[in-house]
């Protein structure tokens, strides 16, 4: 059970404290409302930019990491397609250092164009050398594409194009913080060898004077039912051919979700995995091969991906996937499986509570969520999922008219 306080600010931050004197570590944790759903289709990348633009320097203070790294600190930051999150952790006496840092890059960033000049050839070069120049690196932009036709899930964290972040222009930029990077729409958690008085307290001071901003309200186009499977098929310059199918799932809030986890675990989730141990350790069609999803608060994509074995065609990599999902169906689960994905479960939330940083972010995810006591119950929500409720979900999920299939192929040398 992990302990927390909450209150929230008069201009809308939401801030949780999670005390926990053992340690000697004060983390911070500020998670904004904002991904990259939220981007105009014909600027997309703002979001990751900002993660970028947020350590350029504030309206007061013109380099974040300097002052952190004198108070014994250390941050990071990362952008999801739903939210963007910010962390850093330091000495719990050094806990104010952490309020004014953050809190002055929420009051503003200090625009200009020469961080912007910066940060954009950052994000360029970032965007040519693991998804354009990178093997297989373009594989989920043209997968995206092809699953989403309405969704803004079509486009990756780092941009749909990479000339939006080329011509992105100030006054864009600035727009963009102000609508999203506000009180109202962020989450603060703070978690270690804290007091929540003094958190309070802290909160109000440095936080409390900052104009709220206008809520995010989303309304995001709705992906519509897929009816006919979809397949593309790239010629590229890699080592060995590779498959990708991906199918839609319901979003992570739908009761669902966690049966379709489970199923995800059972299928791929390692060496002991049924695609793993048929399809890579017995027939020898796959070097290597997952089934993994992404999460996401909307309908997502549940996908198995793989790299053939040289002399495999990619028929015959296919049929054998299809074969596997077919057997499932039609043999159903054994309860060790299903036993064995939720003691992996239970094992993977255990180890992440090890953590404080951990803890920290999780807080403040299921917050984003509508509840941070959420963190509390995941565990009981995976207990109560039985074998029937796994069968639906992959007979819901494995019809070839919510497919989307992807031919990787090398070039014949």
């Amino acid at each position: 059970m992990i302990e927390f306080n909450r209150f929230v600010l008069s201009n809308g931050l939401r801030v949780i404290v999670h005390e926990d004197p053992s340690t000697p570590i004060a983390v911070m944790n500020v998670l904004y409302d904002v991904g990259a759903r939220d981007e105009d289709p014909s600027r997309t990348g703002f979001a990751h930019l900002f993660e970028h633009l947020m350590f350029g320097g504030s309206k007061h203070i013109p380099d974040f990491d300097e002052p952190l790294q004198r108070a014994g600190g250390e941050n990071n930051a990362y952008t999801t397609n739903d939210l963007t999150n910010y962390y850093l952790q330091l000495p719990a006496e050094n806990l104010e250092t952490a309020f004014w840092l953050e809190s002055d890059r929420m009051l503003s960033l200090a625009f200009s164009k020469e961080s912007l000049e910066v940060q954009r050839k950052v994000v360029s070069e970032e965007f040519k050398e693991h998804y354009l120049n990178k093997p297989y690196g373009d594989a989920w932009m043209h997968l995206r594409e092809l699953a989403y036709h309405a969704h803004p899930y079509r486009w990756l964290t780092i941009g749909k194009e990479l000339r939006h972040i080329e011509e992105a222009n100030l006054d864009e930029v600035r727009a963009f913080f102000f609508a999203h990077y506000r009180p109202v729409n962020a989450i603060l958690v703070v978690a270690g060898n804290v007091r929540t008085a003094d958190v309070e307290r802290l909160a109000k001071k440095w936080f409390g004077p900052i104009e709220p901003g206008t809520p995010t309200l989303r309304r995001l186009p709705q992906e519509p039912t897929q009816q006919a499977a979809r397949v593309e098929k790239l010629n590229r310059k890699v080592p060995l051919d590779a498959l990708y199918k991906a199918w839609h799932i319901p979003g992570r809030l739908d009761p669902r979700y966690y049966a379709v986890d489970l199923l995800t675990d059972i299928l791929g989730g390692g060496a002991s995995s049924r695609l793993f141990q048929s399809l890579v350790k017995e027939k020898k069609i796959f070097s290597n091969i997952d089934c993994y999803h992404y999460g996401s608060l909307d309908p997502g994509l549940l996908a198995i991906e793989g790299k053939l074995v040289k002399g495999v065609s990619m028929d015959q990599a296919e049929a054998a996937v299809d074969n596997e999902l077919d057997r499932l169906i039609r043999e159903g689960l054994d309860s060790r499986e299903l036993d064995k994905a939720k003691h992996k479960a239970e094992s993977m939330m255990a180890f992440e509570d090890m953590g404080l940083a951990n803890r920290a972010a999780s807080l403040a995810f299921y917050e984003l969520l509508g509840d941070a006591g959420m963190m509390n119950s995941e565990l009981e929500k995976y207990q109560a999922v039985d074998g029937a409720s796994v069968m639906d979900e992959a007979r819901s999920i494995f019809k070839p008219s919510n497919s989307n299939t992807l031919y990787y192929c090398a070039h014949a040398e």
